[in-house]
């Protein structure tokens, strides 16, 4: 029982709003993860079409293989002013530059980043985002893939195509396939191929 002068909380009260307080932490952190990576979805999907896109135009009257020498170094340099994706390194000769997506992932060493490589030699190019968060999907696929021959999702259950232009039976672009393909969390990689 409290002195009529004594004033403050009792430990049960002081128990009891932390217990609420962790409660609404537990919940919402990763709600407003989940906002916050789906709505910044569009504007990384916008800047990667436009450097696939200027690669195409680059590539134009090129010969048969105008991507052999396209890599990472090259996305980097092309989003170094970029507002969207973050580029950390140097893209220069012999740089290890690493432009991360902020979708998931920390965005160092392979995690949460944007890799460029070439495919079938050089004749195509691919796009793959590591450590994605499942509330991307299967709006950046469904954005990315009006411009890729394929798109194929991994995750540590496995993996698939959400679209195949190249199989020997095309496969067209499916939203549904895509979000059944993406697992919960960081867990997902998205590979884009373009011609």
């Amino acid at each position: 029982m409290r002195h009529p002068l004594q004033r403050g909380f009792s430990l049960i009260e002081v128990s009891i709003v932390t217990a609420i307080i962790l409660l609404i932490a537990v919940i919402g952190v990763p709600a407003v993860t989940a906002y916050v990576v789906e709505n910044k979805v569009p504007r990384v999907a916008e800047e990667l079409q436009r450097f696939v896109l200027r690669l195409k135009v680059g590539a134009q009257g090129a010969g048969p293989m105008p991507y052999a020498s396209v890599q990472t170094g090259v996305l980097a340099e092309a989003m170094r002013t970029s507002g969207v994706l973050t580029v950390n390194g140097s893209a220069g000769m012999g740089g290890s530059a690493v432009v991360a997506h902020g979708l998931g992932g920390a965005g160092e060493g392979g995690n949460g980043v944007v890799t460029v490589q070439p495919v079938d030699g050089g004749a195509a190019f691919s796009l793959t985002l590591s450590n994605v968060n499942r509330a991307a999907c299967p709006a950046l696929p469904s954005i990315l893939q009006r411009l890729a021959e394929t798109v194929r999702i991994e995750t540590s259950r496995g993996g698939g195509y959400a679209k195949n232009d190249r199989g020997t039976v095309p496969l067209a672009y499916s939203a549904i396939t895509a979000q059944n393909l993406c697992n919960a969390g960081d867990d997902n990689l998205f590979e884009f191929t373009f011609r």
